[in-house]
């Protein structure tokens, strides 16, 4: 079958089944299960609206827990196990194999250097971005291309960036944008940019703070509209300068919004895996935790380690989004 009617069928299929399920289910507890008719028709009719909403959350609560909870549960398992014993369980060991091994913690310090840097920069730029995109005429043109990134997917995004830093011999035109750059300036040969231990990693996380910058962006600038005009004239009435405006004035108005970004974007960085993989795939003390997990899983096929390296990420994420979720429903309040 050709892929585009295949999809155009799945399509059909799932939004005319989850239409069917919703009208036929409604229909099911309104004409059969508590008929609004006889002497009981207002006990069923209250009986039925007490169970419509649960009748509704039914397929999203299934998903969920059949692609939520249950991966949970059966890596938490998984982690306690040794694949090489024949599924035995092993109780710790995997976590002591995991902390025994200098990759892991090299993992482990680039993911902390990527959460310092990284929800920082895009933050801090795209709240830039979004300050002087508002003063300028053409500032939607602005903002369009700045939130460009956001529709490149990371493997995408890094494809492009590994051409800026592509190397080339120096007999060679060279592609790259950066060495090209170089020996313009009268450099003696290339950089090899993404074998430079420690600083490659800088070169690693311009690429998220690229594609990330457009989202704050844009968050930022709706928080920033949303700020009360007369509180902006009073502070100009009294003298404020423009940075005294932004600084001591917008800045504490939004802040919620600003924390709700960076733990957004903090997330993002914890699970980052594609711009490693498709430029470095962990080489040159890049390993972050993700794709650690992806060597041990597909690579080492280990999948006590591997499930290990994954509950290790997954609690390092739950407490920031318990935080996220928390803030964002305090900012509806």
């Amino acid at each position: 079958m050709h892929p585009a009617l295949q999809g155009l069928i799945t399509i059909i299929v799932g939004v005319g089944g989850c239409v069917g399920y919703y009208y036929l289910s409604n229909q099911f507890l309104d004409k059969v299960l508590f008929p609004a008719r006889g002497a009981n028709a207002g006990r069923n009719i209250n009986r039925a609206n007490m169970i419509r909403p649960w009748l509704f959350l039914a397929p999203a609560l299934f998903a969920l827990g059949l692609y939520l909870a249950y991966p949970v549960v059966e890596t938490l398992r998984l982690s306690l196990t040794d694949r090489d014993a024949g599924g035995a369980f092993v109780g710790g060991a995997n976590y002591a194999q995991m902390f025994a091994e200098p990759k892991f913690w090299e993992a482990m310090r680039n993911n902390m250097l990527w959460l310092i840097i990284v929800p920082a920069m895009s933050t801090a730029f795209g709240l830039l971005a979004a300050q002087l995109t508002d003063r300028l005429a053409w500032g939607n043109i602005a903002k369009s291309l700045i939130f460009m990134p956001m529709a490149i997917s990371f493997v995408g995004a890094a494809v492009i960036w590994k051409l800026v830093y592509d190397t080339r011999p120096i007999e060679q035109d060279q592609i790259g944008i950066l060495n090209a750059i170089l020996l313009s300036l009268g450099a003696e040969e290339p950089r090899t940019w993404l074998t430079i231990p420690f600083w490659n990693n800088f070169f690693l996380m311009a690429v998220l703070i690229w594609i990330q910058t457009g989202f704050a962006m844009v968050i930022l600038s709706a928080a920033l509209r949303g700020i009360p005009e007369e509180t902006v004239e009073a502070a100009i009435v009294d003298g404020a300068n423009p940075f005294q405006i932004f600084f001591r004035i917008k800045i504490p108005q939004i802040a919620g919004t600003i924390v709700v970004v960076w733990t957004t974007i903090t997330i993002v960085v914890l699970k980052v895996f594609d711009i490693v993989f498709a430029m470095t795939n962990g080489q040159w003390e890049t390993q972050v935790l993700a794709n650690y997990m992806y060597d041990k899983l597909f690579r080492a096929n280990d999948w006590g380690v591997g499930s290990a390296a994954a509950m290790i990420i997954m609690l390092l994420v739950t407490p920031i989004l318990v935080w996220n979720v928390y803030n964002a429903r305090k900012e509806m309040k």
